[in-house]
């Protein structure tokens, strides 16, 4: 109920230049009051009896709102209108969100935020986000993983994956992603002061960024730049939707594994975050897309393949460590071998001569072995032959028979015999 007050104070936020967004914001009211009061002026409000109208269509659905909302105080009112609408909802997405409003625990007010929009391809928005994941395939371990997330700044487009590193091979492998899933480039993209990015500033107050950062930059002909310390809001386009992910997306969900994350990331994007109408611009998503893809700069001819060089020693069973991983190379390679670690790819040189390539591997302490590797002689390459790849858990060995290891066991029990 609007106190005579209250609408006093409507009348001098709308004096002093608020618009009836801002005033509704700040006063906790709906936009429409906000403006009824306004064109009233200074009058008290004047209330009838209530009238009794049709049934509440959102009734039926209130107790499992109540329990959602309870249980992930954070979901949006656009995700469980969703999932009510699965049961059979035909209402109104205003009468969840008002009735939300009314039971969500209260939050305390927001500052407001300058908002700086760019035009079609001049700019993108990077960042990582942390995130903890108890997989269904691994109970009982909390996972601490990231979130990349590229958003364009003026159709808002959003591109994001979850990883389990912030380390600069990952950086660079999803600013390659990002611009293939986009197919083009925006002029400059913004950083907070992430260490992969920017690794400090020069004796002249000039920041320094990452050399292997601005190579990636230098082929894909864009601009890095860093917001001002202490200042990551300037980054608002990136943030915000960091927020909605976890609150839209990822909170209420299960996930088998990493790749079972990123899959259902994946149809969420392409099914609600970029098909929505966003909140800021009033525009489709993907129709505003549509329009910016046409400013984005095009792809070079050839991806991205600057390296990072490194000498690693071959350890005794066959393997050299790379990120916390380990990636098999052959019987006969020297102690000391270089290592090329691109983006997406190991390389292993010997005497100036590539005796093995490699997929990166996610995560810590797995174990990618190429069975030619294991041998004893030379084999050349071809497609029937694949890579096998070891983790922690439920490693993968070959499958022999039974009979095989019955001989082995009578052999070494004959050569015991006196």
């Amino acid at each position: 109920m609007i106190r005579l007050g209250e609408a006093m104070m409507i009348l001098e936020l709308h004096r002093q230049g608020l618009s009836v967004t801002a005033i509704a914001r700040r006063t906790g009211r709906d936009p429409k009051t906000v403006r009824k009061y306004i064109e009233r002026g200074v009058e008290a409000p004047a209330y009838g009896p209530r009238k009794i109208g049709r049934p509440c269509k959102i009734a039926p659905y209130m107790e499992f709102l109540r329990e959602r909302i309870m249980t992930f105080p954070d979901l949006t009112a656009s995700r469980l209108t969703r999932e009510i609408r699965e049961m059979g909802y035909s209402g109104a997405y205003t009468a969840v969100k008002r009735y939300l409003a009314a039971i969500r625990p209260d939050h305390d007010p927001k500052p407001y935020e300058v908002r700086f929009e760019t035009r079609a391809g001049v700019q993108g928005q990077v960042d990582f986000a942390r995130f903890v994941v108890e997989f269904t395939d691994d109970p009982g371990m909390a996972r601490i993983v990231w979130l990349f997330s590229m958003v364009l700044g003026y159709s808002r487009f959003l591109f994001a994956r979850f990883v389990l590193h912030q380390d600069l091979q990952t950086l660079l492998r999803c600013h390659m992603q990002a611009f293939e899933a986009m197919d083009g480039v925006p002029i400059e993209i913004l950083y907070d002061r992430m260490k992969t990015a920017v690794t400090g500033e020069d004796d002249q107050g000039h920041i320094v960024y990452n050399s292997s950062l601005l190579a990636l930059a230098k082929h894909y002909r864009f601009q890095p730049r860093a917001c001002r310390p202490y200042r990551a809001k300037t980054k608002g386009k990136v943030e915000r939707p960091f927020r909605y992910i976890r609150e839209d997306f990822f909170l209420g969900r299960s996930f088998r594994n990493m790749e079972d994350l990123n899959a259902q990331l994946i149809v969420w994007l392409d099914t609600v975050a970029n098909v929505r109408v966003h909140g800021t611009t009033q525009r489709v998503v993907t129709e505003a897309f549509a329009e910016e893809q046409g400013e984005l700069q095009r792809l070079p001819e050839h991806r991205f393949n600057a390296v990072l060089k490194l000498e690693r020693r071959v350890t005794h069973d066959g393997f050299v460590s790379v990120g916390g991983n380990f990636y098999s190379v052959p019987d006969r390679a020297r102690r000391i071998v270089e290592i090329e670690q691109l983006p997406d790819l190991i390389r292993i040189i010997d005497r100036g001569i590539v005796v093995a390539e490699h997929s990166v591997l996610e995560g810590r302490r797995q174990y990618r072995i190429d069975r030619r590797h294991r041998t004893g002689r030379p084999q050349p390459r071809t497609p029937d032959r694949p890579t096998m790849t070891i983790g922690r858990i439920g490693d993968h060995v070959p499958l022999r028979s039974l009979a095989i290891y019955e001989a082995i066991g009578a052999g070494l029990a004959t050569e015991r015999r006196p």
